[in-house]
């Protein structure tokens, strides 16, 4: 192993040193971190044992050897492709042997080389070269150069300790350029490939302007790094300094009966934490970070924190609550006043006022019947969910609950939220550290009995950073939200009287053990009537004085309104006729702007002028003039809607295809179906071969919309049997339920929002399995007056009412169509 020895090298001296012959061939000692110059004197290691023969056979030859540098320096033996080209031949002048087995060497460059050629590897590298005699330029630049590198080396010296004033010295009693160059790259900091850079520059001039370049690099860095250094030494200066003058105010207002702003504002803290009204376990925490406060200068970085900790603390409502107006005649006209129907939401909520009036007016004769230590603390508390489609509502729901009780409101939305540290805070251990939402808004709203509404609860996420969700559990369990512990605050605070209420459009993607927690309430879509109601004494108002119009400048009479429902908007909610309406408004309010005294009655013809035309037809008739399309009635997220199964067939072999972007349950359906009708072909009506000698397509659009459930089964098989006997379905028939290959038709979900679907789009009759009878009592009952019902056990009930002439006659022991 070759390696430097960190000593200044010493300057040879040309004049004293005869002409060196360089053979031919010489011996070469790659070095490793090191680039030996000539005319200068260097101290090299020698480890490797090829290096160490190398050596031993020039010291007893007393022969001149080759020094080349290695392009990297972790290679242990350097191969001939591992080495520089240029490098310079050297004589040894002193060798000592180590008990190591290692060997010191002081060699002195002669002249630059180039190898030509390598002759051998074994034992050592050998190598043909050639001189390479550098190029003296005699001019005042050389002479300028030369003066600026000795003083960029004199502003070096005076940076660097570990360079002595003796080299200093020995370069400025350096006449010859080629020498100073050398000289000063042996001695100063650089790295190999610019040291390499400047042994292979074949004139001294440039040799000198790349030594200037580095040099002055050099110092650049080393002046920051010394600024750096003074500018970080003052300011631990004047901190030392600030901390003696704050210690001597401290004594002196001490011996004149004075107190500091530190004290000052100690004692505020200590003032307010009396006041606030916390728990045992909170105050005796908020008293513990005052005393370590108090113990810190105001300029440590943990004062700060403490500080805002206990604002914190002071800041909460831990004794402020609202009084609930528990007057149920005005909670009722609140209710009605902000929202049409609802009534099961509505009732749900005078109930809990009920309860809790009782409870207030009952509580001293419930002490003096039970001794205090036995009376468990009642949980006060209620989670409601309100659950969905869009546009029904759920979240100005909330704010009317919190103005039929007198509470304050806050609303929050969980929506995309994937972060547990929004439920229960950060830790203070993190810098910018926070509460959590439930928190923040507790402070923000500054009372302890909150109406909070957790909004899009359905909507939560969850990855690397927690799953919100799961913190929810504690905040929404009334046993448990007596002590919730947010990670900021890390003391309990009682959230047993905050009337939690959260909304969302789907039950299924809530955690099982969120939704236990929780209390139900569906709102489903409304029907037309509920719409008109709604648009007349609700939207229209609101629109009107959104769009600065005087209520006797507009009107719309029922029919306008049934036009936008029917014609414009096809929802669950309201949202999209909010929206029709107003822009009805605002075309109005163009006309006023031009000419005033303008009133305009709104009436159905008029409506094409206003929203152009009708978005939405009936397209049941159209779409059933054929054999082999049936109506079906789907649920969706955002409420019930209506669905065409299309089936058609061509030659082929029992090929069965599917398409619409369907489910595995309902692929399942269409193949259940299809083997019924196999099954029953004869007593259909239906050739023996025309499903050996045909191929059938099935098709659900629209075809980007994915699609599963079981309940389109019946749909699926009068398609297929109103295709294969060329009887067109009933165009104001639609139809829900599962089938079995036995021809049962099983119950399904969502019969309420299904039903509405059918009457919000023009369908006469609804079949439905015979389980879900029960299920029409949740239909309001203008809706179960307006349809037409059959109810199925079996397929030929569906089919004597899809496909007969409309009297149901029974078919596989069906029974009559009955009205509900």
């Amino acid at each position: 192993m070759t390696e430097i020895e960190y000593e200044p090298a010493v300057p040879a001296d040309p004049d004293g040193e005869e002409e060196t012959v360089i053979p031919e061939e010489l011996a070469i000692l790659p070095l490793r971190g090191v680039v030996v110059y000539p005319l200068t004197f260097q101290a090299l290691n020698v480890g490797q044992p090829r290096s160490i023969q190398l050596v031993d056979d020039a010291t007893v030859s007393k022969s001149l050897i080759g020094l080349v540098t290695s392009r990297d320096d972790e290679i242990e033996e350097p191969s001939p492709d591992d080495v520089y080209e240029v490098g310079v031949a050297a004589t040894i002048h002193r060798m000592i042997k180590s008990p190591d087995g290692t060997i010191r060497l002081l060699v002195q460059g002669v002249e630059r080389i180039r190898v030509e050629e390598w002759t051998a590897e074994k034992p050592y590298l050998r190598a043909r070269v050639s001189p390479l005699p550098d190029s003296i330029e005699e001019s005042l630049e050389v002479e300028a150069l030369m003066r600026n590198a000795v003083d960029l080396l004199r502003r070096l010296v005076s940076l660097v300790s570990q360079l002595p004033d003796e080299l200093l010295m020995a370069a400025i009693n350096l006449d010859d350029p080629r020498q100073l160059v050398y000289f000063i790259a042996t001695n100063i900091r650089m790295e190999i490939p610019d040291a390499q850079t400047i042994l292979e520059l074949g004139s001294v001039r440039e040799k000198l302007l790349k030594l200037t370049n580095i040099m002055t690099k050099e110092l650049e860095v080393l002046e920051l790094g010394r600024k750096i250094q003074t500018e970080a030494q003052s300011e631990m200066e004047k901190m030392q300094r600030e901390y003696f003058l704050r210690e001597q105010m401290k004594a002196i207002q001490k011996e004149l009966g004075e107190q500091d702003e530190q004290g000052v504002e100690v004692e505020e803290y200590r003032k307010k934490i009396a006041e606030a009204g916390m728990p045992e376990e909170a105050a005796r925490e908020a008293s513990r970070e005052l005393s370590r406060m108090e113990k810190m200068p105001p300029q440590a970085a943990e004062y700060s924190v403490i500080k805002t900790y206990l604002d914190w603390l002071t800041d909460m409502p831990w004794q402020v609550a609202t009084e609930d107006q528990l007057d149920i005649r005005h909670a009722r006209q609140v209710l009605d006043e902000d929202h049409y129907d609802l009534e099961d939401i509505k009732d749900r909520i005078l109930e809990y006022l009920a309860v809790r009036k009782l409870r207030m007016e009952r509580k001293e004769e419930r002490e003096e019947r039970e001794p205090t230590d036995h009376i468990r603390k009642e949980r006060e508390g209620v989670i409601l969910c309100f659950v969905g489609p869009p546009g029904t509502g759920k979240t100005s729901l909330g704010r009317s609950v919190a103005r039929a009780m007198g509470r304050k409101f806050i609303r929050m939305s969980l929506g995309g939220m994937r972060d547990e540290a929004e439920i229960r805070g950060h830790r203070r251990t993190y810098i910018g550290a926070l509460p959590g939402r439930i928190i923040q808004g507790l402070k923000r709203v500054g009372t302890r009995n909150p109406v909070f509404m957790l909004d899009e609860i359905d909507k939560v996420g969850s990855d690397w950073r927690g799953d919100p969700s799961s913190a929810l559990l504690e905040v929404l369990d009334p046993e448990q939200n007596r002590d919730f512990r947010d990670h900021y605050l890390d003391v309990p605070f009682d959230l047993s009287q905050v009337m939690f209420i959260t909304t969302a459009n789907m039950l299924s993607p809530i955690p099982a053990p969120l939704r236990d927690r929780m209390e139900i309430l569906e709102l489903d879509g409304y029907t037309e009537e509920e719409k008109v109601g709604i648009a007349q004494q609700y939207l229209l108002p609101r629109q009107i004085r959104e769009n600065s119009l005087r209520p006797e400048e507009i009107s719309f009479n029922d029919g306008a309104m049934r036009g936008i429902i029917r014609d414009y908007t096809r929802e669950a909610g309201v949202r999209n006729l909010e929206r029709q309406i107003g822009t009805v408004c605002r075309k109005v309010a163009t006309r006023v702007a031009v000419q005033e005294g303008v009133t305009v009655h709104v009436e159905r013809d008029d409506l094409v002028e206003y929203l152009g035309k009708p978005r939405f037809y009936f397209e049941a008739a159209e779409r059933t003039e054929v054999p082999g399309v049936a109506t079906g009635l789907v649920w969706t997220p955002t409420g019930g809607d209506i669905t065409f199964v299309e089936a058609t067939r061509m030659r082929g072999t029992r090929r069965l295809t599917l398409t619409g972007k369907l489910g595995d349950v309902m692929k399942e359906s269409a193949q259940a179906a299809v083997s019924y009708v196999r099954s029953k072909a004869s007593e259909l009506g239906i050739e023996d071969d025309v499903f050996s000698k045909s191929d059938i397509h099935i098709h659900v659009p629209a075809g980007a919309v994915p699609k599963d459930g079981p309940s389109a089964g019946v749909t699926i098989a009068t398609a297929l049997v109103s295709l294969l006997t060329g009887r067109k379905v009933r165009a104001d028939v639609a139809m829900t339920g599962e089938i079995t290959l036995r021809g049962q038709v099983l119950p399904v979900g969502g019969v309420k929002q299904k039903v509405l679907a059918a009457a919000r789009v023009g369908m006469d009759t609804v079949i439905l399995p015979e389980r879900n009878r029960p299920d029409l009592e949740e239909v309001p009952e203008d809706i179960r007056k307006q349809l037409r019902f059959v109810f199925a056990e079996r397929v030929g009930d569906v089919l004597a009412a899809a496909l007969g002439d409309g009297t149901a006659a029974a078919v596989e022991g069906g029974e009559e169509a009955q009205d509900a």
